[in-house]
């Protein structure tokens, strides 16, 4: 694999996609998940095991909440990301352990620090749109690199799509780069991220876009 895609979700959007078990949803982003491109599953043998993240617990509850089953004692949700994504990240050095792994997704969260670089450009959920270009804008300025932006498309009868997903790219060095993939290079990370029967997809730039601060 080439690059990590570091994922936020806003939980508000999760639960709408899948009015599953959401109980009051945490109103600020939060993780979704580290994920190598081109890798899944690179060694099923290395089987989660949540002693090794006791330190970080009340960090992972707080900032990688289990958004669709709020049971504080569930760790089906870090399970299922290590075993995916974290046994193929573990190539890298600063990876390659349960520690590192979420340790180091939770420096990052720190270090981008998405929620407050949305309230400084004044962008908070609201029940009026916004443009998408003037999201992606104020996170490229920000930032100073172009993040993947997934967002819910319409539901029969709306005409804005929800904002669901903010993925940053990193390199194997753990710096920023853009997500957007060189002309002519397919990336099977483009799958869609499915929830439920809804699925998220790559934000459309003309359609009017909702940023909600509470489950309908």
């Amino acid at each position: 694999w080439k690059k990590l895609y570091f994922a936020h979700h806003w939980p508000v959007t999760v639960c709408k996609m899948n009015a599953n078990d959401c109980h009051d949803p945490p109103k600020y982003w939060t993780i979704h998940g580290l994920w190598p491109d081109r890798a899944e599953d690179c060694n099923r043998t290395w089987h989660f095991n949540v002693t090794e993240i006791k330190d970080l617990m009340s960090d992972m509850r707080h900032y990688w909440p289990d958004v669709l089953h709020s049971s504080l004692n569930r760790t089906q949700f870090w399970k299922h990301e290590w075993d995916k994504h974290g046994t193929c990240a573990a190539t890298l050095e600063v990876l390659n352990s349960q520690k590192k792994y979420f340790g180091k997704a939770l420096e990052l969260y720190q270090h981008v620090d998405l929620n407050g670089c949305l309230l400084k450009a004044g962008i908070t959920p609201s029940s009026s749109y916004y443009k998408m270009t003037f999201i992606k804008e104020a996170l490229t300025s920000f930032y100073g690199v172009t993040p993947k932006i997934q967002c819910l498309p319409p539901e029969e009868g709306e005409k804005a799509q929800t904002i669901g997903q903010i993925e940053f790219c990193f390199t194997k060095e753990l710096q920023l780069i853009n997500c957007t993939a060189p002309e002519g290079e397919s990336n099977p990370m483009q799958a869609h991220l499915k929830l439920g029967t809804e699925e998220l997809s790559v934000c459309n730039d003309a359609l009017p876009t909702y940023y909600p601060s509470e489950v309908q």
